[in-house]
């Protein structure tokens, strides 16, 4: 089906700001999606964006590939199918994803984990309701969300290529980036 090879880089937030964060140019992308104002973990924030990433002294993004195998890539040849199939191991791969991180934050105390993309812990986000989120322990923001330019960071930090879904077919691989926020400059990640 598909195998997992996954990267990480750490650099410090003062760099990271400099070279991949532009909080209006993200937040106007963000604007465009079907989630902004929906979901707890999209804009618009009560925060400062730029704020968030200005308390810790050091980011250290993960790049997770989901490398589809070939077979697979040559058997699924129409949209539906290929969306269907993209959002499974998406899904899958996110909440794996997010308990290794989660887990940074109890071995890094004070540090904070950025999620891969928006929260999906819940089938429908509180905030469509005008309630509080249900899970604040556990809803995290991605990178993008608060203003960091994924692509960017996926070609120059991790040297790897965005791939997308084009003419009814899989990419040979999909990325998906997290990250860990923190003031430790020695932080193990085990992914």
């Amino acid at each position: 089906m598909y195998k997992i090879k996954s990267h990480v880089v750490m650099t410090t937030t003062e760099d990271y700001i400099e070279n991949y964060v532009d909080v209006p140019k993200f937040l106007g992308y963000c604007k465009k999606c079907d989630s902004y104002g929906r979901n707890w973990s999209c804009p618009e924030f009560n925060f400062d964006a730029e704020g968030l990433w200005k308390k810790y002294k050091y980011v250290y993004i993960i790049g997770t590939k989901i490398i589809f195998d070939k077979d697979m890539i040559n058997s699924i040849e129409d949209k539906d199918s290929v969306k269907k199939q993209m959002e499974e191991a998406l899904l899958r791969e996110k909440k794996v994803l997010a308990e290794k991180v989660w887990k940074l934050e109890e071995n890094y105390p004070g540090g904070i984990s950025l999620s891969a993309g928006s929260c999906k812990l819940c089938p429908k986000c509180q905030r469509q309701m005008d309630k509080p989120c249900i899970y604040p322990d556990k809803m995290r923001y991605s990178i993008e969300s608060i203003g960091g330019d994924v692509g960017k960071t996926l070609s120059k930090l991790l040297g790897i290529e965005l791939q997308w879904a084009k003419d009814g077919k899989l990419p040979e691989y999909y990325t998906l980036v997290s990250g860990f926020l923190t003031n430790s400059k020695d932080v193990t990640i085990e992914i």
